[in-house]
């Protein structure tokens, strides 16, 4: 009797071990999958404040209740194809000069500054972030990807003076903070500001040696520009978000009328649309779209 009692016992075992690894597999199946990632990352409490996750040739850090970081998690990359087509725009416009710097102005927790340094496109990267729980993000994943000699981190705003800026954290979307307040919930803190010239002195970088500017730091990005006339008097690549909903109709006039003292051609990219123009017929209506400035 007691031998028979065993046997039911280790076979009720086996069946519950055997059910577990099965349940198990199952779900590692499941998770795998788009909307499994999309689940599992929307109901991550409070609790957790960083995750790192394999995307293939490099790894990321985020917080899984940030916007990018959630995208990320469900893609395995935050608009890298926006990278990879910059980079064939500029090698088809004959604009990639060898061995020059990137100027990354917004490089949020490092995602396109990964991308850009894996590329291999530029020698050196400098890129500047002012939100405090980015930069920490950012400086960890340049770290952690052993990039730490070809990228510089500089934890700042980039205006048209150098002191200090009112900077709203944005809690949902952290690729959203901003000197620009957004909404009620923004939290308002104080950064350091400092122009590009003071940018590049401190990382002892001439201005000749930049290759390719790119900005991204929601609505500010006419402020920023006032401070690197000597960049784009030599025609330096300009990559931006150009935002007529935070500049206002009369701001958008007067900053395309800016970047048209410097820059002639350009080429707006909406969705998967490019088209070329002259700067002075871009749009100055709408919400926003990606422009690079050429030449």
């Amino acid at each position: 009797m007691a031998m028979i009692f065993s046997r039911a016992t280790a076979t009720r075992k086996f069946l519950k071990r055997r059910l577990r690894k099965m349940r198990e597999q199952l779900a590692q199946r499941f998770f795998d999958t788009r909307y499994g990632r999309n689940l599992l990352i929307g109901g991550i409490g409070s609790r957790v404040l960083t995750m790192t996750v394999d995307c293939g040739d490099h790894v990321m850090s985020f917080s899984p209740s940030d916007y990018i970081g959630r995208k990320i998690f469900r893609k395995g990359h935050f608009e890298r194809d926006n990278v990879d087509r910059l980079l064939a725009v500029l090698r088809e416009q004959g604009l990639m000069r060898k061995g020059t710097t990137l100027l990354e102005l917004g490089g949020n927790i490092g995602t396109q500054t990964i991308y850009f340094a894996l590329s291999q496109a530029y020698r050196r990267i400098i890129t500047v972030e002012a939100d405090p729980r980015n930069f920490r993000l950012l400086t960890f994943n340049i770290r952690q990807n052993g990039l730490e000699d070809r990228v510089t981190a500089i934890n700042c705003a980039a205006g048209d003076r150098c002191g200090e800026l009112d900077f709203f954290l944005h809690h949902n979307n952290h690729g959203k903070s901003s000197a620009l307040q957004q909404t009620a919930a923004d939290e308002k803190i104080l950064v350091p500001v400092r122009t590009v010239p003071d940018i590049l002195e401190r990382a002892q970088t001439p201005i000749d040696e930049i290759g390719l500017i790119w900005i991204d730091i929601e609505g500010y990005e006419p402020v920023a520009c006032r401070s690197m006339q000597a960049l784009m008097a030599q025609k330096t690549p300009l990559y931006m978000e150009f935002t007529p909903s935070f500049y206002g109709s009369s701001g958008s006039q007067a900053f395309a009328r800016s970047l048209a003292d410097y820059y002639e051609e350009c080429i707006v990219f909406v969705e998967d649309k490019s088209t070329p123009m002259k700067v002075v017929d871009l749009p100055t209506k709408g919400e926003q779209f990606d422009v690079l400035f050429m030449r």
